[in-house]
């Protein structure tokens, strides 16, 4: 059977990528930025944050997942609606990491 944290976490972390792409075009707009620069960083933090949801299965992966929800929750200082959608996520990595937990003590107890 597969990890539920692990699983609840990694689908947390692609959601939030998906958000973070959509954001970046709204940011174009609403920020002093430019095209290149919402963008691109939109998609580079996008892309980080896919990617890490296959490092969770590693040493540090669960810490650098954690590490990346500070990160959204600054894209906040350009687009101040992002930290309230950055606080959302965090409490969906939270809420992933305690539950999944929970469950895998629970299999175990089986």
């Amino acid at each position: 059977m597969r990890d539920p944290k692990r699983v609840m976490a990694a689908t947390v972390l692609v959601f939030e990528a998906l958000v973070v792409v959509l954001a970046s075009l709204v940011a174009k707009d609403l920020s002093g930025l430019g095209t290149a620069q919402a963008v691109g960083g939109g998609a580079v933090l996008a892309l980080v944050l896919a990617l890490s949801s296959g490092l969770l299965g590693r040493p540090g992966g669960y810490w650098w997942g954690s590490l990346l929800q500070v990160a959204v929750v600054a894209t906040g200082l350009w687009v101040p609606t992002m930290i309230g959608v950055g606080l959302l996520f965090t409490a969906l990595w939270v809420a992933s990491l305690v539950i999944g937990t929970q469950i895998e003590r629970e299999r175990l107890t089986m």
